[in-house]
C-alpha cells in the first residue's frame, strides 16, 4: 500500500484494545506490515455525568467517528456494535465484524442477585440492565454509573455501590477473566449486538473489501438480526430491550425480552427460521401486538 491503512477508534482502554484486535486481523488477512489506529475523542467519552440517553444517545460514541471517516482521516472506523446506532448514514457500511465474544454481563460486588441486601444501591448506565435488575428485585435503588471499566470498578471499590454489571466480552477483552460472576442468557439477555466489534468504511471506498476480508459471517447475520430487531422496535437509549440472536445449523433462533423503565411489565418472544431480518422484524410486530401499553408506548407501539 502507498499508505498504511488508517483504523478510527474511541481512546479508552477497552476501545484500543478492540482496535488492536481489527489491526491483527487485518495484517493477518492482507500480510501487511502495519497498521495505524487513530484515536478520535467522541462526546459519549467527554460527558460522564449524565446518562446517554440525555445527551444525545448512541450517536455520542459515533458521530465524531463519523465525520473522520466521510472527511478522509480513516480509512475505517472499529465500533462496538452494542453502540452503534441502527439507522447510520448512507455514505457508511458495516463492512466487518469480528467473532462474537461472550454476550452475557457480569455481575460484580456480589455472587448473586439474590445476595444483595435489601435496598442495595446498584450501579448501572443501562436503561436494560436498570430495568431487568428491578424486575427482579424491585427493593433496589439504582443509580448512573458511567465511565470506563477502571473507572466503575473504581467506585464499586470505594463502596459507591454494593453491585454493577458490566459486560463480559469488554473485561475479557482487558484480561480481566475473573472479574464478576456470569449471568446466563435465560436470567438476563443482553443488550443488542452485545460482545460483537463492527468496523465500518465509506460505501464506496477501496477500503470496504479489503475489510470485508475478516468479518465472520456467523456473528454478521445474528448481530443483523438484532439490529433488524431494533429497527422494526424503533427503539431509542431509552427503550429497556434485551435480544440475542444464534446460529443453528442452517436457521437462527432470535430471543428478545422489552420492559418497562421499572421492570414491573414485560414481554418476551422466541422466533426461528432462516432470513435474520425477517425473524427480527417479524419478532418485533409479535412483541409490539402482545406487549402491555405501559411497554409499547416506549417502542415503536
Amino acid at each position: 500500500m502507498a499508505q498504511r491503512f488508517r483504523l478510527g477508534t474511541r481512546g479508552s482502554p477497552l476501545a484500543l484494545t478492540q482496535a488492536g484486535l481489527v489491526r491483527d486481523a487485518l495484517m493477518a488477512a492482507h500480510g501487511w506490515d502495519d497498521v495505524d489506529i487513530v484515536v478520535v475523542s467522541t462526546t459519549g467519552d467527554r460527558v460522564q455525568d449524565r446518562a446517554l440517553a440525555e445527551i444525545g444517545g448512541k450517536a455520542l460514541w459515533t458521530k465524531e467517528l463519523d465525520r473522520a471517516l466521510l472527511a478522509g482521516e480513516v480509512d475505517a472506523c472499529v465500533h462496538s456494535m452494542k453502540d452503534v446506532e441502527t439507522i447510520r448514514p448512507a455514505e457508511i457500511a458495516i463492512a466487518a465484524m469480528l467473532p462474537r465474544a461472550d454476550v452475557r454481563d457480569r455481575l460484580i460486588g456480589v455472587d448473586t442477585v439474590d445476595a444483595l441486601p435489601h435496598g442495595a444501591v446498584v450501579g448501572t448506565s443501562s436503561p436494560r440492565r436498570r430495568a431487568q435488575l428491578l424486575r427482579h428485585r424491585p427493593d433496589l435503588e439504582i443509580v448512573l454509573f458511567r465511565g470506563n471499566i477502571d473507572t466503575r470498578l473504581g467506585k464499586l471499590a470505594t463502596g459507591e455501590v454494593a453491585a454493577t454489571l458490566l459486560a463480559a466480552a469488554g473485561l475479557e477483552r482487558l484480561g480481566r477473566h475473573d472479574t464478576g460472576v456470569a449471568i446466563e442468557t435465560h436470567v438476563m439477555l443482553p443488550a443488542p449486538a452485545q460482545g460483537a466489534i463492527g468496523i465500518e468504511t465509506l460505501a464506496d471506498s477501496p477500503a470496504l473489501a479489503l475489510v470485508q476480508a475478516i468479518d465472520c459471517p456467523t456473528t454478521s447475520i445474528c448481530i443483523h438480526t438484532e439490529r433488524a430487531l431494533l429497527a422494526a422496535l424503533d427503539a431509542s437509549c431509552h427503550s429497556p430491550v434485551g435480544a440475542l440472536a444464534r446460529r443453528e445449523g442452517d436457521g437462527i433462533t432470535l430471543a428478545a425480552e422489552l420492559l418497562t423503565e421499572d421492570g414491573s411489565e414485560h414481554v418476551t418472544g422466541v422466533i426461528a427460521g432462516e432470513d435474520g431480518p425477517t425473524l427480527g422484524r417479524e419478532l418485533a410486530a409479535d412483541l409490539l401486538a402482545r406487549a402491555p401499553a405501559s411497554v409499547r408506548h416506549l417502542f415503536g407501539g
